[in-house]
């Protein structure tokens, strides 16, 4: 199978976008930019130099530093960008729009240049269809219900030792859905030429055949 040259996977926390984007990056030997991470990075690279990721110099700068065949090299898989420490920093660095632009200038970068000896590459995130490469040639939106999007997170939580309360964790998950869907910039939204699979009632297997059986009617 001949696949396009980038493949964008959007959906909201759970549903298993991650999963799948990594799947076919590593099926189509591609460069995998996991978005999301990006801005979890940069807030923790700001707090580890003891700056503020509020403050807008300080986090221009460590989106600045950011390195695209470090990322590709495995450079976000630190098990701390998954913390709620990552997770507060980023918050706070996403409001800049001086590094929003930064970061949105590295993505698309990546996606036409992606690193090392890689013909192609695939970005996961929340509007990587709908901002960063509305011109990509292929995109998922892969969603699921929040009640089941819940339950893997809580499960996530439970397996790496961590104290989880699964209607916690639900009303969490809806509250972020709320505003992701809903704010003024890059809301979370499928894009129009997106094929949506919801992953409720499939696993990661399921999802990754059809996932491939679509870019093969692509090629058609």
């Amino acid at each position: 199978m001949t696949a396009p040259r980038l493949i964008t996977v959007d959906g909201p926390a759970g549903a298993g976008k991650g999963t799948l984007a990594r799947r076919l990056a590593t099926h189509f030997d591609y460069a995998h930019l996991d978005t999301g991470k990006l801005y979890r990075a940069v807030g923790l690279n700001t707090l580890a130099h003891g700056q503020d990721p509020s403050n807008p110099a300080d986090a221009i700068a460590a989106a600045r530093a950011l390195d695209a065949a470090a990322i590709a090299r495995g450079g976000l898989e630190n098990p701390e960008l998954a913390g709620d420490t990552a997770a507060s920093a980023a918050s706070k660095v996403a409001a800049i729009p001086e590094v929003r632009a930064v970061l949105l200038s590295f993505q698309r970068d990546f996606a036409a240049n992606p690193p090392g000896a890689a013909q192609g590459a695939v970005l996961d995130g929340r509007d990587t269809g709908t901002v960063v490469c509305p011109d990509a040639p292929v995109k998922f939106f892969i969603t699921a219900s929040a009640e089941e999007r819940a339950k893997r997170r809580h499960k996530e939580l439970l397996d790496r030792g961590e104290a989880s309360i699964y209607p916690r964790v639900l009303a969490d998950m809806k509250e972020r859905d709320v505003r992701d869907s809903t704010r003024a910039i890059a809301p979370l939204k499928a894009a129009d030429d997106a094929r949506t699979i919801d992953t409720s009632e499939m696993d990661a297997d399921a999802v990754f055949a059809a996932a491939l059986a679509y870019i093969a009617e692509y090629n058609d």
